[in-house]
């Protein structure tokens, strides 16, 4: 084996391949429908031919499972991604304009933080609708505050340093310091951040679905097909116990790239 390729490498690597082809390439996985069953074979335990069982509708849960991913981490980048457009430009005005600015803006994430994420998401949901897309922004929105104050304090710290002094004093504009030395710099945390709440906005998604917010059925999504399968937990455990683990599968992972990132020098 490769020095560089170290075995904390492989077990952050292969998840996330795994993850990434059955929300892009889930035919690899299954040939099954997602969406079509056959009724003579509905609630089927699992087994060689459904290795996940069937559920009410006679569909593959297995398929359902790999076909499902690709709506709940979509939805889930689509947060993260949100709440970092929205929070870098908030961050690097709070610590780059004047206090009266820096202050207002905390206080406003501060207000923010004060409210759990998940009321908040389901507040925002009330207002713009639901679905997919409007859960993603939900959710990103919610999260929003705490990348704002991490980045905010960042901006910070990169500001009293040597280099930035050097910068300046050697004609930086300063828009060339912010865009070459504050942004690059007050970033980095902010990405191990962003993996990590990619873990917490797959919970918050799942739980949204789940409470009947997400997309409508059919569609394959983990915290639908619970929801869908919470009237058979006695005689079908298997509908809901599969998506359950994809989704701690899924937030595990982003917790060990999050450490990755973290650990990396």
């Amino acid at each position: 084996m490769p020095h560089h390729i170290t075995p904390t490498r492989l077990a952050v690597a292969l998840p996330i391949t795994v993850l990434a082809l059955a929300a892009f390439w889930p035919a690899l996985f299954s040939p099954q429908s997602p969406l079509t069953g056959l009724p003579a074979e509905y609630l089927t335990a699992p087994s060689l031919h459904h290795w996940f069982g069937t559920d009410q509708f006679g569909r593959d849960v297995f398929a359902r499972v790999v076909y499902g991913s690709f709506s709940t981490l979509s939805s889930a980048v689509l947060a993260v991604g949100v709440s970092l457009l929205l929070a870098i430009p908030a961050g690097l005005l709070a610590g780059l304009s004047s206090p009266r600015v820096e202050r207002a803006i905390r206080a406003c994430a501060d207000i923010v933080l004060s409210i759990p994420e998940i009321f908040l998401s389901l507040s925002i949901i009330t207002l713009i609708g639901p679905g997919a897309i409007h859960v993603a922004l939900a959710v990103g929105i919610s999260q929003t505050a705490g990348f704002v104050r991490m980045i905010h304090t960042e901006v910070a710290r990169v500001q009293a340093t040597e280099y930035m002094e050097a910068a300046i004093g050697i004609g930086g504009t300063f828009s060339q310091v912010v865009l070459r030395h504050v942004l690059p710099n007050s970033l980095a945390p902010a990405l191990a951040l962003a993996s990590l709440r990619l873990g917490t906005a797959i919970l918050a998604i799942s739980t949204i679905c789940f409470l009947g917010y997400g997309p409508p059925p059919p569609t394959p999504e983990w915290g639908l097909m619970i929801t869908e399968g919470r009237d058979y937990l006695s005689t079908a455990w298997w509908i809901t116990t599969f998506p359950g683990l994809a989704i701690i599968f899924s937030a595990w992972t982003a917790s060990l790239v999050s450490h990755a990132i973290r650990s990396t020098p």
